[in-house]
């Protein structure tokens, strides 16, 4: 469900009549619809701006792609706290299954709820726009998802408890909403869901940091593993996704991993410094391979050649040798 916010209408514009409301929203339809196509539309998933490195598209293909092989009739909606430009939205857009809901919730060009919000908007996204957004989802998906600007506040009262199968939190980075953000999360994940926490480790986030490893003995989070950006983690039982983890990436020669005991359950490190990405997401602006049949190349015509005299014979070699050289040309001479 989407919420927007509709601008207070004049007293000229209230009293004038269906008419010229009917014109009013033409125009404002018109300019909308210029503005979204001056737009710039990504040619490709790396021309869209945003955070999300190769070690963890692989780890997002993963566990989406361990939920449909190991549940392939079960159903579980996808939610995105926070979108920015969309770069994640649009990779977890393309697994979802027939039947479930992929909800995306941002401010984008709302105001802030709170002055710290305020300030952290504009000082980390002043350019960021629901357009925007969306102008970089369709051009790789047919549809948008369902779409709610607002506060990730609101988010429990948009989607349904116990519905998600996987939530990716990239919000707010200031503590009081990231604590709010990891109870909505809770809330709305299946019993074995997976949470990917965003930004849980960066130096200018101290507030992820202190939000998330807090709902390990407050909530009973339980971290199954962690990238340089992100921590996965469930409220279920991590046991059968870790080791089927563990086994996948054993095969990975482009990424490291190591496990470790952190509150008193293994831990997964991963490093992907070589990460080689999944299959990207492919966008509808991708330019036509180029099918002009190349030219037939000319026949190379021999240069010509100059017929090669006939060696000498040995004895005239040796006549040459010993003849004084004003003999040797008089004697050349008389042949030509």
């Amino acid at each position: 469900m989407s919420q927007t916010s509709t601008p207070a209408q004049s007293p000229a514009v209230a009293t004038a009549g269906e008419h010229v409301d009917e014109t009013a929203d033409q125009t404002a339809d018109q300019t909308a619809k210029e503005t979204v196509e001056e737009l710039p539309r990504p040619t490709r998933f790396a021309d869209v701006k945003g955070w999300f490195w190769p070690a963890d598209q692989l780890l997002f293909d993963w566990f989406l792609t361990h939920q449909r092989d190991t549940d392939p009739d079960g159903r579980g909606d996808l939610l995105e706290l926070g979108a920015y430009l969309g770069k994640s939205a649009i990779f977890v857009g393309g697994y979802l299954r027939d039947g479930e809901e992929f909800t995306v919730c941002d401010l984008w060009d709302s105001p802030a709820p709170d002055d710290p919000n305020s300030a952290e908007m504009g000082r980390s996204y002043s350019t960021l726009t629901r357009r925007a957004f969306e102008a970089n989802y369709l051009s790789f998906h047919d549809a948008l998802p369902t779409l709610v600007q607002a506060p990730t506040s609101v988010i429990t009262s948009r989607v349904g408890p116990g519905s998600c199968r996987f939530v990716h939190v990239d919000a707010s980075h200031l503590y009081e909403h990231v604590h709010g953000d990891i109870e909505a999360a809770r809330e709305l994940l299946q019993p074995e869901g997976i949470v990917a926490f965003d930004d849980f480790r960066a130096e200018h986030c101290p507030g992820v940091s202190a939000a998330v490893w807090g709902a390990v003995p407050t909530t009973g989070l339980k971290p199954i593993c962690i990238t340089g950006t992100k921590l996965y983690g469930t409220w279920g039982d991590p046991a059968p996704v870790r080791e089927a983890l563990l086994a996948w990436l054993e095969t990975r020669e482009d990424l490291w991993h190591g496990v470790e005991e952190v509150a008193g359950r293994p831990l997964i490190r991963i490093k992907g410094t070589k990460a080689q990405v999944p299959v990207q997401p492919r966008s509808r602006h991708e330019p036509e391979p180029d099918s002009t049949p190349a030219p037939t190349p000319e026949p190379r015509v021999p240069a010509p050649t100059t017929p090669s005299r006939p060696p000498r014979s040995r004895t005239r070699r040796l006549v040459r040798d010993l003849l004084p050289p004003i003999l040797t040309r008089a004697i050349a001479g008389r042949r030509k």
